[in-house]
C-alpha cells in the first residue's frame, strides 16, 4: 500500500495527521478550490456619469441604465462631473444624486454616500435583493389579478350568452294591420301604378315634343314662303324699270 502520513491540521494542538494517499489528497483539494471559484460571484462595478445641468431626457435614459445594472446584480458608481464655476454649487450635484437614489429605490440602495472627489462627486449604489423580490412579487400578484379578472369577464359573457333566449319567428304585421303577404301585394300594386303613371307622363312628353317639332317645321315653311315672295317682287320690280338710252345733257 502506497500511503503517506499527512498533516491535515497543522494549527491544531496537537496537530492532526492522517495516513492517506497524498497525491489523491492534493488532487481533491485542487478540485474543491476550483469548484469554490466557480461558485464565487464576480461583482463588477459599473459607472454612470451625470452633469449638473443634465436634461430631463438624458437623466431618465441614464437612470434606466443604472436600474438595469442593479437588476443584473452589479454595483454602480454614479459620478457628477463639475466644470468651471459649477464647482461653486455642489448642491446641484447632490440633488441629482438624491434623485437617482430615489428613482432606483425598488432595485438598489446606497452603499457609499455622496462625497466630493476633486472636480467630481461620487456615490455608490448596490443591488437590493429584498426590494427586487418585493417588486417581482407585486408584479406577479398584479398579473394574476389581471388574469383572474379577464377569466371572470369571459365566464360572465358566456353566462349572459347562454341566458339570452332566442327570438321566436313572428308573422310580420305592418302598422296598418296588414300581414306580410298583404303588405307585399299592396306594394306590388303600388309599383304597377307608379309604372303606369310614368308611362303616361312619358307619352305626354312625347306628344308635346311632336307638337313643338311641327310648330318649328311650320315656322320654317313660312320663312321659306316669305323669302320666295320677296324674290318674286324683286324680279317684277326689275322688269318694270325702263331701259336707260343715254345720259341727260
Amino acid at each position: 500500500m502506497d500511503l503517506d502520513l499527512v498533516e491535515v491540521a497543522p494549527e491544531a494542538r496537537p496537530p492532526v495527521c492522517r495516513i492517506m494517499n497524498f497525491t489523491k489528497f492534493k488532487y481533491e483539494a485542487q478540485q474543491r478550490a476550483k469548484e469554490s471559484r466557480k461558485k464565487a460571484t464576480n461583482i463588477i462595478v459599473k459607472e454612470m456619469k451625470y452633469r449638473p445641468k443634465i436634461g430631463s431626457g438624458d437623466f431618465e435614459t441614464k437612470t434606466r441604465k443604472v436600474a438595469q445594472f442593479l437588476t443584473e446584480g452589479h454595483k454602480v458608481k454614479v459620478t457628477i462631473m463639475f466644470r468651471g464655476r459649477e464647482m461653486q454649487h455642489p448642491e446641484l450635484g447632490r440633488r441629482i444624486l438624491d434623485r437617482v437614489a430615489a428613482e432606483v429605490v425598488n432595485v438598489g440602495k446606497v452603499e457609499i454616500m455622496a462625497k466630493q472627489d476633486g472636480r467630481n462627486m461620487t456615490m455608490v449604489l448596490g443591488p437590493d435583493k429584498k426590494a427586487q423580490d418585493m417588486v417581482k412579487a407585486q408584479e406577479k400578484k398584479a398579473s394574476e389579478a389581471a388574469a383572474a379578472a379577464e377569466h371572470a369577464e369571459e365566464r360572465m359573457d358566456a353566462i349572459m350568452a347562454d341566458a339570452t333566449p332566442e327570438a321566436p319567428e313572428l308573422v310580420g304585421i305592418s302598422a296598418d294591420g296588414h300581414t306580410a303577404q298583404e303588405a307585399q301585394e299592396v306594394e306590388t300594386v303600388e309599383a304597377a301604378e307608379e309604372v303606369e303613371i310614368a308611362e303616361a307622363v312619358e307619352e305626354v312628353l312625347e306628344a308635346e315634343a311632336e307638337i313643338e317639332l311641327e310648330a318649328e317645321i311650320e315656322a320654317v315653311a313660312e320663312i321659306e314662303v316669305v323669302a320666295e315672295i320677296q324674290e318674286v317682287i324683286e324680279e317684277a320690280e326689275n322688269e318694270a324699270e325702263p331701259a336707260v338710252v343715254g345720259e341727260a345733257n
